[in-house]
């Protein structure tokens, strides 16, 4: 199994999400409004040494790409984790357009050339009742925001992962995993709220070589079904096997960064997943996971 980066730079910061300030949260928004702004937070963490973003396939998300596409001369080798999708935009898109609206959206918004692509798959999908096709094609729309670049891991949002997974159903975790790897040549990738629970159902059902990633923190914040049984799987976990990445370090800053990241370091724990929007925090909190 690939390595995967021990450090990478996430993106909630960019798009106003504070889970403990609405007015940071919104402060950040208008801030990053702005595309140089977000720019000049990403070229901190290139500076810091940092070489992996994950980043959340929203609409943001077309326009940052499309400028990492046009100026790769002005930055380093960049190793790419999406995060798809993002449920934002399609709660917005049928809110705006309605079901059918939002639909045609999608399907055309590749083109003629590929909405005829999409429209004959989707026809097929829908009469058949395939959702592994749908679900296919879904992906598909998310992946073509980042088109041309270092993909290495593609992530499955957890409100998708949580809730298939409550269905007990192995067939669209194999098939996502098939497709990431055939079309996409990268590594599948799970977010969850439920490490342990998605790992034991991950080994039943013979999916390997995938990163999980998941909230990991010392109060036990977003951890189900507690801390102590993360702490129990991770001693036990095969890197061969699963990648952990580990998010929400800071518990929404409840807990203070080398508190933090000494707890994170001394867990069986591959790769760090954070977002940050001033240059000290950024090194602060490389410097901490490179301890």
């Amino acid at each position: 199994m690939t390595p995967i980066d021990r450090i990478v730079f996430g993106d909630n910061q960019f798009f106003g999400i504070n889970h403990m300030s609405q007015d940071k949260a919104q402060a950040q928004a208008e801030r990053f409004a702005d595309l140089d702004n977000i720019f000049a937070v990403y070229q901190n963490a290139f500076d810091a040494g940092i070489r992996a973003v994950m980043l959340n396939s929203n609409q943001r998300a077309v326009e940052i790409c499309d400028r990492f596409r046009a100026r790769k001369s002005d930055y380093p080798n960049i190793a790419w984790y999406p995060s798809i999708p993002y449920p934002h935009k399609y709660a917005n898109l049928v809110a705006e357009k309605g079901m059918v609206g939002a639909l045609q959206s999608l399907l055309f918004s590749g083109g003629a050339k590929s909405a005829l692509g999409k429209l004959a798959q989707g026809a097929m999908a829908t009469v058949s009742l395939d959702a592994v096709r749908m679900m296919k094609m879904l992906v598909d729309q998310e992946m073509s925001i980042f088109e041309g670049l270092d993909v290495r891991v593609v992530f499955l949002q957890n409100i998708v992962v949580d809730l298939v997974l409550g269905f007990d159903i192995a067939e669209p975790f194999v098939e996502y995993c098939k497709q990431i790897r055939k079309k996409y040549g990268a590594t599948p990738g799970f977010i969850t709220q439920n490490l342990p629970f998605l790992r034991t159902k991950l080994i039943e059902w013979g999916i390997d070589d995938v990163v999980i990633c998941a909230s990991i923190n010392k109060i036990g914040y977003l951890m189900s079904p507690g801390r102590e049984e993360y702490e129990r799987v991770l001693a036990v976990n095969d890197p061969a096997r699963y990648q952990v990445m580990a998010m929400s370090t800071l518990a929404s800053g409840a807990v203070p960064a080398p508190e933090a990241y000494d707890y994170i370091n001394g867990l069986n724990i591959q790769s760090v997943v954070f977002g940050a929007s001033s240059r000290g925090n950024i090194e602060q909190t490389v410097k901490l996971i490179r301890q």
